[in-house]
């Protein structure tokens, strides 16, 4: 059985996607950015954004009924491999005693210059 989450991000509509979609114990992330209704927050500040991000996340996946404790995978896109140390130290926050398997990639770009992180991931639930 297929559950689609939303977040209300303008971006849903406008490329036809979900937050978060549920197929049976298997939970998957979209690529989440450190923006809301207002625009991007924490601009410059790759640590904060990746904080702000990785509580989104941490909603998202509580509506569908999983924590931080259930994922098994994220995979992290920046826009300046030097600044890797910032986005680890947001990561290690919070997946500290979890450890996921993880990648970090520089990339060119993110859908706005202000964009510095975007992370997504996998969980997957314990089966009932």
């Amino acid at each position: 059985m297929r559950i689609n989450y939303k977040s209300n991000s303008i971006w849903e509509e406008i490329v036809a996607y979900s937050r978060v979609v549920k197929i049976g114990n298997l939970i998957e992330v979209s690529g989440t950015t450190a923006s809301d209704e207002n625009g991007v927050l924490f601009e410059n500040d790759i640590y904060n954004q990746s904080k702000y991000i990785l509580l989104k996340i941490g909603k998202a996946l509580n509506n569908a009924g999983a924590s931080f404790d259930d994922v098994i995978r994220t995979r992290i896109y920046v826009t300046d491999i030097n600044q890797w140390q910032e986005v680890a130290k947001a990561h290690k926050e919070i997946f500290y005693d979890i450890k996921p398997a993880t990648s970090m990639v520089e990339v060119s770009s993110l859908i706005d210059d202000k964009l510095l992180v975007e992370i997504e991931l996998t969980a997957m639930i314990e089966a009932n």
